[in-house]
């Protein structure tokens, strides 16, 4: 487990940061991907793969899910609107927002598109007991770590009964990498499970992604409960 005492705090205008970043990334699957489309297959294969193990080896329900830095909705589309009856979306760009609305424009026609809120996840309060999965991917590490705690919280009161918290995200081979850039920092495997197990959750599932090209951090997928 990683060390109690080394806790990533930002800086004092870490949200309004990665704010302006995403502001500047264009609006569709690239920017989304960061220009690797050649990840999107592999992602979602690997992705329906571990929700398949969630419903061989638990009493994961398909009702409902929710999204989480859902952008414009490309892990919706591709992969929790085929499982799920219904997907929330949570993302605070607002122009990602409209894109999703167009993007997911069938699946909102048949009313399988639930609330879409914009919102960071820094304020996100689910709504008690709705969600059977609430999916992170590549969106936590622009929390620091009391603020993403203080997110699973919160998630835990939005879970229905049996539902998963799953997480999908780069990690790194050292406790923290930070990006100025883009506001965002990966933690190690270790790093987040010290963090799951402050959070009161325990690991039920988790799996290495498969696939992607050479160079780029290892992501791994939890799937977690309340202890």
């Amino acid at each position: 487990m990683a060390s109690a005492n080394k806790v990533f705090k930002g800086t004092a205008t870490w949200y309004e940061d990665a704010d302006t970043y995403w502001k500047s990334v264009p609006s569709s699957v690239d920017g989304m991907l960061g220009g690797l489309q050649v990840v999107h297959t592999p992602d979602i294969r690997d992705s329906l793969l571990f929700l398949t193990k969630l419903q061989t080896n638990h009493t994961l329900r398909t009702n409902y899910a929710c999204d989480c830095g859902a952008g414009i909705g490309r892990v919706s589309k591709h992969f929790l609107l085929r499982r799920f009856n219904t997907v929330d979306l949570v993302e605070q760009n607002g122009e990602f927002l409209r894109e999703a609305a167009e993007y997911l424009q069938s699946e909102r026609s048949e009313g399988r598109v639930g609330d879409m809120f914009d919102v960071g996840l820094q304020a996100f309060t689910p709504v008690q007991a709705r969600y059977d999965v609430v999916w992170c991917q590549w969106v936590l590490s622009h929390l620091t770590d009391d603020d993403l705690v203080a997110f699973f919280k919160r998630c835990t009161t939005g879970l229905a009964p049996g539902g998963f918290i799953c997480v999908k995200e780069n990690v790194a081979g050292t406790s923290y990498v930070v990006d100025s850039e883009d506001s965002s920092v990966t933690r190690s495997a270790s790093v987040f499970e010290s963090l799951f197990q402050k959070s009161g959750l325990s690991i039920i599932e988790k799996q290495t992604q498969t696939d992607f090209p050479d160079g780029l951090f290892e992501v791994k997928m939890w799937a977690l409960q309340p202890k």
